[in-house]
């Protein structure tokens, strides 16, 4: 988290940096018209280089999971430049429309053109300036259209209640209407700046944007991690509403225990959903295994028309939730269905020979699932892992003191937590009040939206 805290800060940081370095924040003569045309631009800037970095962290490319320490992390700061980008775009549109409507009203007097308002003479020497004023009307048209529609969009990204089936389709309609603005920006941005290193840093991101968008529209994103197969089996606990399915995916390229995958099926028009694998890798028998809490519209209905033998698409694998670290000791705490990524790597320390660290395992879980739990406890046993379950229907929510208790030694330990993500902050409040380093508290930030 203190990574994409930090990207963030230091993208509002240098926009604003570079702009003030090419334009002036109090005009001189100094009046209201004057400082919403600096504003103008300034929002402008800012909600356009956020959108383009969202952009780019939509295709999901490799390198970006270095800087923001997995995908999840990455779905993180998508999620704040977005709200960086609606915070602008609306500031942006408030100067510019909201200033029409207040001289329609009477309630501000427009100073006199000049030139008295004439259209300026032709002129020979046709410069590239011209020629982008003389579609000065039309890009603002086409930014006032693209903003409505972005405007609702990411809006609806932002409303969880929302069915992610829904959320995904109009997202995917963001790609359109940020090449709009695109255009809009192009054209509108101060021809000054395009010489100076706002200018350089704009033309970047929105290069890269740009391309980004073309990639998500064509489908293009992701193709050279996504792999065909077929579903090998399912089993349905109805004890605690979950599904269990073994993928078996001939070509996969192989996985981290820890990490996730997008799944899609094929004979389905939903879009591919992010699973977090419950299995480490074996190349013998080339299958992966996921397994789907019933949480939602989507998982409610997914076990009711998909059947063995179906085609599948798996996408990744992502996220860097994968238990690599220098603390002799690591203390794991899961909720619910954030069980998953300690499945898989405790079948990857079982298939090891032998292992050095010294682990023990929180379990809280609130329906009984009585398959699962004696996996649980056989897994823990190969891996040399001390399992700790902690039923909360019977025994009462799960809290730090409790998880301090069950695991000594917690201060020279790592902690890795997958889970409700609120319990999660807490935990690592907690810890971190009683001196874990923050850089010793692990968390999956499991939420795409």
């Amino acid at each position: 988290m203190k990574n994409i805290k930090i990207i963030l800060i230091c993208f509002l940081i240098g926009i604003s940096a570079l702009w003030l370095f090419a334009d002036n924040l109090l005009p001189q003569p100094f009046n209201y018209f004057a400082f919403r045309k600096v504003m103008n631009q300034y929002s402008g800037l800012v909600a356009m280089g956020a959108m383009s970095l969202c952009m780019v962290i939509a295709v999901r490319p490799r390198w970006l999971e270095r800087f923001t320490n997995g995908l999840d992390k990455g779905y993180r700061l998508h999620k704040w430049l977005g709200i960086t980008a609606l915070t602008a775009t609306i500031t942006h549109f408030i100067f510019t429309k909201g200033t029409k409507w207040m001289v329609g009203w009477g309630w501000l007097v427009r100073p006199e053109r000049k030139g008295g308002g004439q259209p300026p003479v032709a002129n020979a020497d046709f410069s590239l300036e011209q020629w982008l004023g003389g579609m000065r009307h039309t890009a603002e048209s086409v930014g006032e259209w693209a903003f409505y529609v972005a405007l609702v969009l990411m809006v609806v990204a932002l409303i969880k209640l929302i069915p992610y089936r829904w959320f995904v389709k109009f997202h995917d309609w963001l790609s359109y209407a940020y090449l709009a603005l695109v255009f809009h920006a192009v054209v509108l941005i101060k021809f000054s700046y395009w010489t100076q290193p706002i200018g350089w840093l704009m033309a970047i991101l929105l290069a890269m944007g740009t391309i980004s968008a073309v990639l998500l529209i064509t489908k293009q994103a992701g193709k050279h991690r996504r792999f065909r197969g077929t579903v090998q089996s399912m089993q349905f606990s109805e004890t605690d509403n979950s599904l269990d399915m073994q993928l078996h995916i001939p070509q996969w390229q192989g996985h981290q225990a820890g990490q996730f995958v997008f799944v899609r099926f094929l004979k389905d028009k939903e879009k591919a959903h992010p699973f977090t694998l419950a299995s480490a890798w074996q190349a013998d028998t080339q299958t992966l295994r996921v397994c789907v809490k019933d949480l939602g519209d989507y998982t409610h209905t997914l076990r009711q028309h998909i059947q063995v033998g179906d085609a599948v698409e798996v996408e990744g694998a992502y996220g860097h939730f994968t238990f690599q670290d220098t603390p002799a000791r690591q203390i794991w705490v899961a909720t619910g269905i954030g069980v998953t990524p300690f499945m898989a790597q405790l079948q990857a320390l079982a298939n090891q020979s032998k292992h050095n660290q010294s682990i023990d395992f929180i379990y809280s879980y609130r329906e009984d699932n009585p398959s699962l739990l004696a996996q649980l406890q056989q897994q823990a046993q190969q891996a040399n892992v001390r399992l700790h379950l902690w039923h909360s229907a019977t025994q009462g929510h799960l809290d730090t003191q409790k998880v301090m208790t069950m695991a000594s030694d917690w201060q020279q330990a790592s902690v890795w937590y997958c889970g409700v993500q609120a319990f999660g902050k807490a935990l690592q409040a907690d810890l971190q009040k009683q001196g874990l380093p923050q850089a010793r508290f692990h968390q999956e930030c499991f939420e795409m939206r």
